[in-house]
């Protein structure tokens, strides 16, 4: 997160954070935030540039677009529980409450442009639902779990791109639908990554650990009844959490050995190559950003085999 983006969310937070408390923890959330290495506003940016855009509002948006993950992250984390030392599980729960109500508030009054509200409540309620699914524990197959991630992650890398390009007017609807659907396929590519590392974890982060059903531990299921059957009795509640951590290196090994990594890689480069197609589908855009958009959407993905 620069500079530039880091300043109009300091706006965004003396405006509807007058409180100095309030004001002191939304500033220690985002510090928390900009220590990570992500592109959010990079999306939005590049999105906009590429296609020519010169708005003024467009760092607005690209701190709008961070602001809506920041907040999304800390629903996240209240509901998963797995994530102890960040700033906003380790204060009060009734001020992180009020922390959240403000940065929905802080979103709302700046969704000035005409429909813009009306996009943005779209996506976060598609996002919104994925979740849902995730944490109800509603996949079952890989097409549950395919239909999970696109509305989970699909739809917020959605959110970001619409941010850059919802400042232009009269883009053509073709191009539109193809950054929509490109988005959605980075969306997924990047969510396999993730479940794929998390099965490698060693801590508390690990997704077998929280049973859940991620396209990784769909795969290792088909076969674990008879490679290990230590996974099924988990997942059946035979083997305690407790147990499942004095064996926890068993289980990670077994992740390792299973394919399932490799099966997560294929199927990334099915998406990846369908991002590809999309891509070439767009009339030529402004460089060199549709250069950065090409390496935010379509990178060089490598799941990586050490939990990070």
């Amino acid at each position: 997160m620069d500079e530039i983006v880091l300043s109009e969310l300091d706006r965004m937070v003396d405006e509807y954070a007058r409180d100095a408390t309030l004001n002191a923890t939304l500033r220690s959330f985002i510090a928390e935030k900009a220590s990570e290495k992500t592109s959010w506003a990079e999306m939005t940016r590049c999105t906009h540039r590429m296609l020519g855009g010169r708005s003024p509002e467009l760092e607005r948006h690209a701190a709008l677009t961070e602001l809506i993950i920041l907040l999304l992250d800390i629903v996240d984390d209240l509901q998963d529980r797995d994530s102890p030392g960040r700033p906003w599980m380790t204060c009060e729960p009734a001020v992180t409450l009020n922390a959240v109500l403000a940065m929905f508030a802080a979103i709302l009054g700046n969704c000035d442009r005409q429909g813009i509200g009306i996009r943005i409540g779209g996506l976060l309620a598609r996002s919104i639902q994925g979740q849902q699914a995730d944490i109800t524990d509603k996949v079952q197959s890989e097409e549950d779990y395919f239909h999970m991630i696109s509305d989970k992650s699909g739809a917020l890398m959605q959110l970001a791109v619409y941010m850059g390009y919802s400042l232009l007017d009269g883009i053509d609807s073709d191009v539109q639908e193809t950054l929509d659907q490109l988005a959605v396929c980075g969306g997924i590519v990047s969510q396999i990554e993730n479940d794929a590392r998390d099965v490698l974890r060693l801590d508390f982060k690990n997704d077998l650990l929280h049973k859940k059903h991620t396209l990784p531990v769909l795969f290792m299921l088909e076969d674990s009844h008879a490679e290990f059957p230590a996974l099924d009795e988990y997942y059946e509640g035979v083997l305690s959490q407790e147990q499942f951590v004095d064996r926890q290196q068993e289980f990670v090994q077994y992740a390792r050995d299973s394919g399932c990594i490799e099966y997560c890689k294929v199927v990334q480069a099915l998406y990846k190559d369908k991002a590809n197609e999309l891509y070439d589908l767009l009339p030529p855009m402004q460089e060199p950003w549709a250069g950065k958009f090409r390496e935010i959407f379509v990178p060089d993905y490598e799941v990586r085999y050490n939990a990070s």
